[in-house]
């Protein structure tokens, strides 16, 4: 049991950043008008919530690594983030302000200069050919009905709620805008989300990363079922992507294939291609386990 609740913190502890990195274009540089930073404590409870809550200007960063927050500032999957084990294991909480006449859509690049700041975070990119997982569509036709443009997501006005909660009964994340999936009773349920989140979403529970070469449009809900021990597989990664030090008896699945994941896939008309990919990386070269002073 004990084993279990490390691998749900593992599974709600992640980044929450979706979609392809922007490019940047030379611009003032934003920051937080001001920031709180403090390690989050263990409340002693099997249940587990992390995430990003917005209340008008304030924005609330709840339980999230510094692997997390690099994540969501540089919009890029977990797994194409190197640096010291410690970026994935030590959580914080952190609480900000943003400037007067600021948007949510800024909160990435303000998050970059808080941990530029903050942590002394120093990284570069490059660019590696990377084993990869492709997301492409399947020999047999699509089942999927992409969602009417009334079903979609629409504008947030400046309120974000991306809310994560886990426990051993599995794991559930609400991305907003009636967007969501759950990890649970064996199964994936996404709802109303684009290729390029489900993507996201599944490289968390893989070996590896997830490329959405789909050119699917719109958003989509999906139920995608798997066995009872490609549960415990999937479960079981996801610990190690987010930097928990598994049990040994845990061990041994890491080195096990969920197939029946991609054959839920294979039936919705999707499948899963590993591939050799030139994927951008973001290699850690400096950061601080103690951020500045408040």
């Amino acid at each position: 049991m004990k084993a279990l609740c490390a691998l749900a913190v593992g599974v709600v502890a992640v980044g929450l950043s979706f979609g392809q990195a922007a490019t940047t274009q030379p611009s003032p540089k934003l920051e937080f008008e001001v920031a709180s930073i403090r390690p989050s404590q263990s409340t002693g409870s099997d249940r587990v919530d992390a995430g990003l809550r917005m209340d008008g200007s304030q924005a609330r960063f709840g339980a999230l690594s510094l692997k997390n927050l690099i994540e969501r500032a540089y919009k890029v999957q977990p797994n194409l983030i190197t640096g010291p084990d410690w970026i994935s294991s030590k959580r914080f909480d952190i609480s900000a302000k943003l400037p007067d006449g600021s948007t949510v859509d800024q909160i990435p690049e303000m998050l970059q200069s808080l941990l530029a700041e903050r942590f002394d975070l120093k990284i570069h990119n490059e660019k590696k050919d990377v084993l990869a997982y492709a997301l492409v569509l399947g020999k047999t036709p699509l089942k999927l009905k992409e969602l009417p443009p009334d079903a979609q997501p629409q504008g947030n006005n400046g309120a974000v709620n991306v809310a994560v909660s886990g426990s051993v009964q599995g794991v559930s994340m609400d991305l907003g805008n009636g967007s969501s999936y759950l990890f649970a009773n064996d199964q994936f349920q996404f709802t109303k989300v684009s290729m390029d989140v489900m993507a996201s979403l599944l490289s968390r529970f893989l070996d590896r990363p997830v490329v959405n070469m789909t050119n699917l449009p719109g958003n989509y809900s999906l139920t995608l079922p798997v066995t009872q021990q490609d549960y415990y597989i999937l479960l079981t990664r996801s610990g190690a992507n987010a930097g928990v030090v598994l049990p040994a008896q845990a061990l041994p699945l890491l080195g096990l294939t969920p197939a029946s994941l991609f054959d839920a896939l294979d039936q919705q008309g999707l499948h899963i291609d590993s591939r050799n990919l030139p994927l951008d990386m973001i290699v850690v070269d400096q950061a601080s386990q103690t951020p500045t002073e408040n």
